[in-house]
């Protein structure tokens, strides 16, 4: 069901960027817009002179057995209308490289350097990406599907008594 919201957003982003905004759809209470990773800086920049001042949150995703293996999930607010909206970008890569947005949204600061602890996501231009909740000497990525559940340094367990 198209609403007053989504074609409003819909026409400012497809008038703004025209070739590079793949969806744009109402799921529930959220217009969700879907850009390619060369705007996604771009639209940031638009959307914040557009009125969404707030960034809820960011959130990365890790899809290990698609095409597009990872995303970057933005939430965004415009406090004065009360809306809000999420932006969408996909990359290929297996280690994926999204532009920060720290220039935009100071909040994305440590949302950026938790996505980079958990995700190995790497933000261009951040100024100081490093682990921010796990420790420096951690190897790996925790988040990611691929990663081992169980601690493969222990010897102390036994399986036959967890039934494998």
């Amino acid at each position: 069901m198209q609403t007053p919201v989504l074609d409003q957003f819909e026409s400012l982003l497809q008038e703004r960027f025209p070739t590079k905004v793949k969806s744009v759809e109402q799921l529930y209470d959220i217009v969700c817009a879907t850009v390619t990773l060369d705007v996604l800086k771009d639209v940031m920049h638009f959307l914040k002179d557009s009125g969404y001042s707030f960034l809820t949150t960011l959130n990365a995703v890790h899809y290990p057995n698609q095409t597009e293996k990872f995303a970057m999930v933005y939430h965004l607010h415009d406090l004065q209308n009360n809306l809000r909206i999420r932006v969408k970008a996909y990359t290929t890569s297996d280690h994926p490289s999204f532009p920060t947005i720290t220039d935009i949204f100071e909040a994305a600061d440590w949302m950026e350097r938790q996505e980079y602890d958990f995700f190995g996501i790497h933000f261009t231009g951040h100024k100081n990406l490093k682990r921010i909740l796990n420790m420096d000497n951690l190897e790996g990525w925790p988040l990611r599907k691929e990663y081992p559940l169980e601690d493969q340094a222990r010897f102390d367990k036994d399986d036959k008594m967890f039934g494998r």
